[in-house]
This record gives C-alpha cells, structure tokens and sequence, in this order.
C-alpha cells in the first residue's frame, strides 16, 4: 500500500464534488488519481496547480497567462492580496516540491505527501472562490429550493404602477432600437476593419525551458527550431527566422503587441517546455499580435521512446497552425513536416546541441557534436549539412586560391543530399560553392531548389541576391534582398538593408542608397557602418574630402575597423595625401594578418602608397602580389575574375608599371562587362594608377563605352523603380 492511499482518497473526494463544474481541473485530477507512478502522481499535481493559476491570472490579474512561469504570477497574486496568505504558502510548497519528480536522484517518495496535502487545500479553497461562479443546476437540490422566492414574494417584486410599466416598456423597445442599430452600422460601416484578414506572418518567439536544469535548454530549443522549420516549409506563410525572435529570450520581454509591431508581423507562437527523464511536457500557443488574443492553444505530454514523439510532435504543431490560419498546406509540405530526418535519439540529441553551439559561433564545439551525431546515425543528413556549414566558415580564406578549393565541403554537402535531397541548407551551400568557382548556371539552380523545399529561408534569397552581383543585375540584387530581409528581422536586418542601398549606390541611385543607409542605422544603432556607407556614396560621388570626413568619423569611433582602415588608406591616397595613407594602410595590414585574411582587389592600393612615400621594394612586393591574386582567381575562375572586376585591377597595375600594352588588354577584356557599376564612372577620372593613359584616345575611348552601358543599366533600373512605385 502506498503511504500516501488517504491523501489519495481525499483528492477522490474532491474530485466527486467538482464533477461537471470545472472540466480543465477535473481533467487533470482524474489523470493524478489514476496513475500509479510517483513521478506521473507529481506531474499531474502540478499540472492542476496550472490549471487553478491560469484561472486565476485571467480573473485576478485580468490577463492571460501564456508561458509565464508558475511562481511568477503566485508572487504576483500574493503581492496585490488576491489569493489569502495560507494558500499562497501551500501553493508555493507544491510548486517547488513537484518538480523533483523530473530528477530521480533527488527524489524522495516521502515527498508525495505534502504536495498531495497542499493540493487539496488548494482545491478547497479553489472550490469555494469558484462557487457563485458555478451554473446553478449542479448545486444540491435542497440549497437550489433555499434559494427560491415564495410566489408571493415574487409578485411583490415584479407589481409596477400601468403607467410606469409603459414607460419601462418604452425604453426597452428604445433601447433595443438603438442597439440593433448600433450593430447594424458598424457591420456595415466597421466591415472594412472587422473583416480585414491579417497577412500569414509569424514570428516564434524562444520557448522557455521550465526544467529545472539549465541542462536541458538545448533540447526545448530544438523542438522550438524544429516547429519554426516546418512553418517556414509552408509557402502561405511569412516566418520569421529564429535570428530574429532570439533577442527575446529573456522572461521579461516585451509585451506581444510590441514585439509584434517591431518584428511587423500579425502572429506569435510562444511555448513553454521541460524534460524530465525520458519524458516531456510542451505547451504552444498562437496569437494575434496586436491584441493578444489567442487563436489556439494546446499541450502535449509525451514519453521519449523515439525521434517520433519528438518530430511528431513538432510536425502536429505546425499543422495545427495552419489550420488555425486556415493556410494552404499543399501535399508535398506535408510531406517535408512529417519526414522524421533521424530515428537515432542520441544522433538527435548532438546535433541539436552542435545546432545551439554554431549559433553562438563556437565553430569547433559545433564540429566536434556533429561528428559525433553522425557516429550514432551515418545517415543523418542534417548533421552533414551542419558541418559542412561549419567547415565552409572555417577554411573559406585559406583555401579560396587552393585547387582544391572546398571540396570537404561539396563532398559533406553531396553526402547530405544522397541521404535527403529535400534539405535546403545543402542546396543553398552548394550554390555559394558554384558561384565561386564559375560555375554560375548551376549556382542559380542551387538556390532556387533550396527556396523550394523552404520558401522562407533568408539565407538562400540572400545568397541569390549575392549571386547577381557577379552581372550587377541591380534589380534582382534589390528583389532578393527585400525578401531576404522581409524574413529575417534580426542581427543581420540592418546589413541586408544596407545591401539593397549598395545596390542602388552601384547603379547611381545615390539617394536611394542613402535612403537605405539610414533606415539600416535606425534599426541596429551602428553609427559605424553608417558613417562608412556615407563616406563610399561621398567617395564616389568625387567628394573626396566630405568622403574623408565621414570616414574619420567612423575611425573615431572604432579605431581597428578593418573595412575604414582600408577606406581611408584608399581615400587619402586619392587625394595626393600619401604619409596620411600609409599610416592607416599599415594599420589595415597588421590587422590583416592577425586574423589571416585575405584581400584579393586591394594590394596595388597599398603598393601605391609604398611607392609615394619611397618605399619601392615593398611597393613592388604588393603589385606582385595584386598581379598574382588576379591571375589565380582568372584561372581558378573564381568569382573576382568571373565579374571581370580582376582585369580592371591588372589594368591598373601594368598602366602604373608603363606596360601599356598588358594594360589596354586587361581593359578591353574589363570592357566586356554588361552592367558597369558607379565605381568606373568616378574611376576613370581619377584613379591615380591610370594617370599615364588616362588622356590617350584608346582609354578615352573604353570608358565612353562603359560609360554608355552604365547610363542603360541606370535608365533600365529607373523605368523598374517607377513601375514598382519605388521611385
């Protein structure tokens, strides 16, 4: 017999007592009597706590509950003398008791007893705050007859003078009038308002761990990424990546309106979860933005016997949404959000954590747990995809001008696709592969087929935004990008509009450039890369000098940014300011080789400067350098040789040396390009490497041609603007 049978019947009475009244709690109550396993009988206690708090939260505190956790809002009905003093201390004593149930180590059946005592002083309590709540017709018989008038009584109380009775008559026809009415012209009236449907955007905000061990977060974050993939795989939607909801991580956010109204979507899904053993317990929930109004909410309790209660879980989730949206769910994105990617528990389990390290850009620990899911699962094509990511961060510099050139990578990312060709992370990687080796045909197909099998993964319209730089095809730059951005309003927000803005600043759109340079600084505050973005629009708008101040002003505030210190070698060097351009090249260079970088496209810049102040062995060392990495990236047809851009800078190079032959041959070749950008435009009158041929016919001549091709591009770029109401 166990040592708690009459806290037990004591819980049976009350539950005969409550019988039709209170469903939510009679629900959970009949689940704790039944079960004959201590850690269900702790898990259902707390779980009829829950339910007597939601209840509470609602009628007390006069908002829904949503994920806060229990203790918050018992804190919070103590502070504001809802609940008496007594309760709260049983309450608090339950709470903190019932979830050592999830650690068998620390677990204690003695333990039982009080939880189960304070429950049932809970309850009581519960029942009587309940009572002129509860629907007349479940009481006793004899107190419902108490309660009834004598006959006489009641024509005591209903005899009103015939004049009065007419006037009250009167009024209420009159007022019924007015309301039907009222009614009447806000349906017509209102009826733009009330039946607007808000556009399909969600945002899923970070679930929160209940557990009591941090240990566990990694897994509530997996089922959180996990339900955010299946959403993204369903093309009615616009789902927010996870960068953009992981600012909200913290108990103390926002309100939903206000995250709402930032992130500019209609929907929040928020949930809570905790593991306890091989076991766990979920809780999601869908919400109108604006007004917090719940659409659907739902828990699930599921023992861990296979991924299947995991993914399954997730994929019901995501389902219920749409339904709840009433989203289109066509049969293959049902087919992508059923698809169990892994049945290896312990293979499920390390990639989720590699998942949750690389986030934090812990490359190496985020390598080590992929590895280490695939010993458990060889066929995992997720954990593939993951390292292959992990390897192209790693050793992109140190192998852009190696023969074998990523090639870890593609063999990681072919691996992945045997085993799961509908993945879009791999599709995506291997376009970038593509699009740096030259391969560009296949590189656009990469990347659609990872925007197939995910309409809402940022990282592919990103990189196809990336890809038509290769041909400065501004509009699709702008297009891809837009969308890109639509889907990912975190960290990365700011640059992607900055992207669009550099767009614009390569077709001449130099107002529209600054436009987008300054909605990126209101958004992430980096007065940094704002200040760099004006002093580039200055620079090549032949500003010089305003272009130098912006750029100081930048430096001012972060003295080590590699991309300024480059900038303002570059700008003073232009201006005949050669000691002011070596002291910040230098700068660069030693950053540069801190961090073993590589820059393709600037070395002759440098080498300039060396030769302007003297310094001609070191100058020859760096246009030696700028000629090598031109003809590597030409050969390796590498994407710096395949935009044409390396010609221009071998041009450059052999003008300056006196080789005008080499040099008019690079630049016939760099006379090729379909859609020049600004940056020639600017160039050609005053780039100090061109000052030998700059006044002979044949150069005057390439850059009439260029010319004309950028102000085609420029007009085809404004009819686009002005029929897309962008201009």
């Amino acid at each position: 017999m166990a040592i708690w049978t009459s806290e037990i019947k004591e819980l049976e009475r009350l539950y005969e007592s409550l019988k039709g009244q209170l469903p939510d709690l009679e629900k959970e109550l009949e689940r704790l009597i039944k079960a004959d396993d201590e850690n269900m009988i702790l898990l259902y206690s707390r779980r009829c706590l829950e339910v007597i708090i939601t209840d509470l939260c609602e009628c007390e505190l006069k908002r829904p509950r949503k994920t806060e956790p229990l203790k918050g809002i018992i804190d919070k009905l103590h502070k504001e003398e809802k609940v008496p003093s007594h309760i709260i201390t049983s309450m608090h004593g339950l709470n903190e008791l019932s979830t050592y149930g999830a650690h068998p180590k620390d677990f204690d059946p003695e333990q039982i007893k009080p939880v189960l005592n304070n429950l049932s002083t809970i309850i009581k309590w519960y029942l009587k705050y309940k009572e002129p709540r509860i629907d007349v017709k479940t009481k006793p018989a004899e107190e419902t007859r108490q309660e009834i008038k004598s006959t006489g009584d009641v024509k005591k109380d209903i005899l009103i003078p015939k004049k009065k009775l007419t006037g009250v008559v009167s009024g209420i026809i009159l007022l019924s009038v007015i309301v039907v009415a009222v009614l009447f012209f806000t349906n017509i009236i209102g009826s733009g308002k009330q039946t607007k449907e808000l556009d399909k955007s969600i945002a899923v905000l970070p679930f929160f761990n209940d557990s009591p061990s941090d240990s566990n977060q990694y897994f509530i974050n997996g089922i959180m990424e996990e339900v955010l993939n299946d959403l993204q795989k369903i093309k009615d939607f616009r789902v927010l990546s996870r960068t953009s909801t992981d600012q909200y991580k913290s108990k103390d956010r926002p309100t939903i309106p206000e995250i709402a109204k930032k992130l500019g979507i209609s929907y929040i899904v928020e949930g809570s979860g905790q593991k306890y053993g091989n076991s766990y317990r979920l809780r999601v929930q869908l919400i109108v933005g604006n007004n917090e109004r719940h659409l659907w909410a739902e828990s699930y309790e599921k023992e861990i016997k296979g991924t299947k209660d995991i993914y399954g879980t997730q994929s019901e989730i995501a389902q219920s949404i749409a339904s709840a949206l009433k989203a289109t769910i066509t049969p293959e994105e049902k087919q992508l959000i059923n698809k169990i990617p892994t049945k290896n528990l312990t293979a499920y389990s390390f990639y989720q954590q590699g998942r949750e390290e690389y986030i934090k850009g812990s490359l190496q620990k985020a390598e080590n747990l992929y590895k280490k899911s695939l010993k458990y699962d060889s066929t995992f094509a997720q954990a593939y995809s993951g390292l292959a990511r992990v390897y192209w961060d790693k050793y992109f510099s140190k192998e852009y001008f190696s023969e074998n050139f990523m090639d870890s990578v593609l063999i990681l990312i072919n691996t992945a696709l045997s085993f799961d060709n509908q993945l879009s992370e791999p599709y995506t990687l291997r376009g970038r592969y593509y699009s740096q080796i030259g391969k560009l045909e296949q590189a656009n197909e990469e990347f659609d087929k990872a925007i197939k099998f995910n309409p809402n993964d940022w990282r592919a319209y990103n990189e196809k935004g990336n890809f038509y730089y290769t041909n400065n095809d501004c509009i699709n730059i702008i297009n891809y990008k837009q969308k890109a951005a639509s889907i990912n309003h975190g960290p990365e927000y700011a640059g992607l509009l900055i992207a669009v803005g550099w767009a614009y600043l390569t077709t001449g759109f130099f107002d529209k450039a600054k436009q987008y340079f300054q909605d990126g600084l209101k958004l992430d505050g980096d007065s940094l890369s704002y200040y760099h973005s004006l002093a580039q629009d200055e620079f090549w708008h032949e500003n010089l000098n305003k272009s130098i101040e912006y750029g100081e002003k930048g430096y001012a505030i972060d003295s080590t940014n590699m991309n300024l210190l480059s900038f303002l070698g570059m700008a003073y060097e232009w201006i005949g300011q050669y000691k002011e351009s070596l002291k910040y090249y230098k700068k660069y260079l030693k950053k540069l080789k801190a961090q073993g970088g590589l820059d393709i496209s600037g070395m002759q810049r440098i080498g300039y400067a060396y030769w302007q102040n003297g310094y001609k062995e070191e100058a020859e060392y760096y246009f030696s350098e700028q000629i090598n990495y031109c003809n590597k990236s030409i050969k390796l047809k590498r994407l710096y040789g395949q935009n044409l851009s390396a010609y221009y800078d071998l041009a450059g190079v052999y003008a300056f040396r006196g080789e005008r032959d080499k040099a008019y041959k690079n630049l016939k070749i760099f006379n090729q390009v379909q859609r020049p950008r600004s940056w020639f435009i600017m160039s050609n009158n005053t780039d100090p490497l061109f000052n030998s041929i700059r006044n002979e016919p044949e150069f005057q001549q390439i850059v009439r041609d260029v010319e004309a091709k950028y102000l085609a591009e420029h007009e085809r770029v404004r009819k686009w603007l002005e029929e897309t109401g962008q201009l």
